[in-house]
């Protein structure tokens, strides 16, 4: 079946109220009035709805200014439809996020409707899904959703009782757990089946990734630091600041002639490092502050830094030697780089998938 999808914003306020009834065409009316009929199954109802239709001409929605909607029909996909209700439940957890931020009222109402016109497209998706499910008869059986709560369970640390407390706080009971449990289990199965089993990761898609993400596989540089320290006392005034900073001035241009840095170390280091050459330790550069950081990345074994205004204290950093770590073998992190590949390859495949679906379909937002 061929149909153009149709993708008009919902003329609806904020708070979920309809601004006028829900469709225009008769023959449109007619149709969703035999699928509400089938939706609410039996004879009663579909009096109830016949009489409706008959006064009204549209099902849920009576006219008149005081008069407020209780429902209504804000989507159909094929033969199912969306109901003001359905969207303004899974609204509403999000509506009360947003406007808890205090943004201003324009802003405000922009981001709440961007973020139920999302809504609504996911739930539009998700009877698509919904509909390939039944089309291609999965199921889950009782004991599944059975196995799927315990690891749930095992994974929080809960008992059964207190799994119970959590779900009465977000106002649901066992039953309803189950069923969303059920839901999400039966769109993971299809999802399996239309495009996970499809997608196969070669080993030159593998080899690939490592090549071109030596900064995650390969290897790390580290760099093996001295350095002479002269201490400022806490509460030094600007004049001692810059007598100790002339200090380390002059040990720098003593540096700058060819003095041995572990012998300037010994004679003129306030660092406990000092009786041990000064001696810090191999570093990585994202170890470092930035400043430090901007200055050793460029620098070569042997050379030392210009004098640093540090927390610690005036400072001059030698590179003592620069040591390369080895990488991660192409062996050890191969499942790792499956995993990355195969989720990227999912998400593009289910896009172009849940696209195709919707052309395929007859999706009607109602204004």
């Amino acid at each position: 079946m061929n149909k153009a999808n149709e993708y008009p914003s919902i003329n609806t306020d904020l708070t979920g109220q309809a601004k006028r009834p829900f469709m225009d065409r008769r023959g449109t009316k007619l149709r969703v009035f035999i699928m509400m009929c089938n939706r609410f199954r039996g004879w009663v109802y579909c009096i109830i709805y016949t009489f409706y239709f008959l006064i009204f001409g549209l099902p849920f929605v009576a006219e008149g200014k005081n008069v407020e909607v209780v429902d209504r029909i804000v989507a159909v996909v094929n033969d199912d439809i969306i109901t003001l209700f359905e969207l303004n439940r899974s609204f509403k957890p999000y509506a009360e996020r947003i406007r808890a931020l205090g943004y201003s009222t324009d802003r405000e109402h922009k981001m709440l409707f961007k973020v139920r016109e999302d809504i609504l497209n996911q739930l539009i998706d998700q009877k698509l899904k919904d509909q390939e499910i039944k089309r291609l008869r999965i199921n889950i059986d009782e004991q599944e959703i059975d196995q799927t709560i315990e690891r749930i369970k095992e994974a929080n640390f809960y008992t059964d009782e207190d799994l119970r407390g959590v779900l009465a706080k977000d106002g649901l009971t066992m039953k309803d757990y189950r069923e969303r449990i059920k839901e999400q289990m039966l769109r993971t199965k299809l999802v399996n089946l239309k495009i996970r089993s499809k997608i196969v990761i070669t080993k030159e898609d593998i080899t690939s990734y490592y090549k071109n993400h030596p900064d995650k596989y390969g290897g790390k540089k580290k760099y093996h630091l001295y350095n002479i320290i002269i201490k400022v006392p806490l509460f030094a005034g600007e004049k001692e600041k810059l007598k100790i900073k002339a200090r380390m001035d002059e040990i720098y241009t003593e540096l700058n002639t060819g003095k041995s840095f572990e012998t300037m170390i010994k004679s003129y280091s306030e660092s406990s490092l000092g009786a041990e050459g000064g001696d810090l330790g191999l570093f990585r550069l994202d170890e470092l502050s930035p400043q430090l950081r901007n200055t050793i990345k460029d620098m070569k074994a042997g050379e030392f830094t210009p004098v640093f205004d540090t927390d610690q204290g005036f400072q001059i950093f030698f590179v003592k030697e620069i040591v390369k770590t080895s990488g991660k073998p192409l062996e050890e992190v191969s499942p790792e780089i499956e995993k990355i590949l195969f989720n990227e390859i999912v998400e593009k495949k289910f896009q172009s998938w849940i696209k195709d679906l919707r052309h395929q379909s007859v999706i009607k937002i109602i204004k």
